[in-house]
């Protein structure tokens, strides 16, 4: 005969009371650190020294500036047009349309071009920083500090300071559309 092991040994009711425990531990959930709700893939790079992010699914590709030719009697956002592969595009500086300074440009800005149904453009930007996960749950939205043209592009700011910029708003609007002739 073998040797009884301890659990063996327990009152059948106490056994099942035991394994009842220990079932309802091991049934429990892992406690995750949170719940941050739905992912979105974003953008993320420095305008001046302030970091933003737009969402991925409207960037084509990220270029480096060369050869911008400036447009004559074109908005001040307007940077000039660029040649990418054959494609002529306008380059928009945010900058003036968010109220900030100018750095200046250096061999570290770039291009991000953004596609949404027929426009196509590219804005200028100081530096890429990479790929990050947006959690729109975590936005903070009422910012008092944010006001006129920002506040209408801007959607909140993340929990690491990173400025969320409402690309598909603001590749919608009216005001980027330059119908002039001269």
């Amino acid at each position: 005969m073998e040797p009884e092991t301890e659990i063996t040994q327990i009152d059948p009711a106490r056994k099942k009371k035991i394994l009842k425990q220990r079932a309802a531990l091991y049934a429990k959930a892992p406690k995750k650190e949170e719940d941050r709700g739905i992912e979105t893939d974003g953008l993320e790079f420095l305008l001046t020294d302030e970091k933003y992010i737009i969402d991925a699914t409207f960037v084509v590709e990220v270029i480096p500036l060369k050869e911008l030719t400036p447009l004559p009697c074109s908005p001040s956002f307007i940077l000039g047009i660029i040649n990418v592969r054959g494609k002529i595009l306008s380059v928009v500086n945010l900058k003036p349309i968010l109220n900030l300074p100018e750095k200046g440009i250096t061999n570290l800005n770039r291009v991000i071009i953004l596609k949404r149904e027929d426009i196509e453009l590219g804005i200028l930007v100081d530096e890429i920083l990479g790929k990050v996960s947006v959690f729109p749950e975590q936005l903070k939205t009422n910012i008092p500090t944010i006001k006129g043209e920002q506040k209408e592009y801007l959607v909140g700011i993340t929990p690491e300071r990173s400025i969320v910029f409402n690309i598909e708003k603001f590749l919608a609007s009216s005001a980027i559309i330059v119908n002039e002739e001269v």
